[in-house]
């Protein structure tokens, strides 16, 4: 993750702290701290986490992981099913299913 996209996000987390304070407190930090909503200061930070906010949204196109990346990266890419999860990964038990039909098939 790039340089920008860390400024954005550490901006987008302290908006939303600021946000949650509001919500919860009917308190609004960054106009406690610069002066109130309508000092300079106070806007340039409303304007500066507004914007990141915006630069943030391509981040919810990545993938999750390098796996991902990868894959989809490659040109040669099949279309099978993924079992990836964000806990971790699934056991694919397609290959032990088809392994028991092809020795059920034997035996008949």
């Amino acid at each position: 993750m790039g340089t920008l996209y860390r400024i954005a996000l550490v901006l987008v987390i302290i908006g939303a702290i600021n946000w949650g304070l509001i919500g919860f407190f009917r308190f609004d930090l960054v106009a406690y701290i610069f002066g109130g909503q309508t000092s300079v200061l106070s806007r340039i930070i409303y304007t500066l986490v507004g914007l990141a906010g915006l630069i943030s949204i391509p981040i919810l196109m990545k993938p999750l992981n390098e796996e991902e990346d990868i894959a989809s990266n490659s040109h040669t890419r099949v279309n099978t099913p993924s079992y990836n999860m964000e806990a971790g990964k699934e056991v694919d038990f397609s290959e032990i299913a088809k392994k028991k039909n092809n020795d059920y098939n034997k035996k008949s």
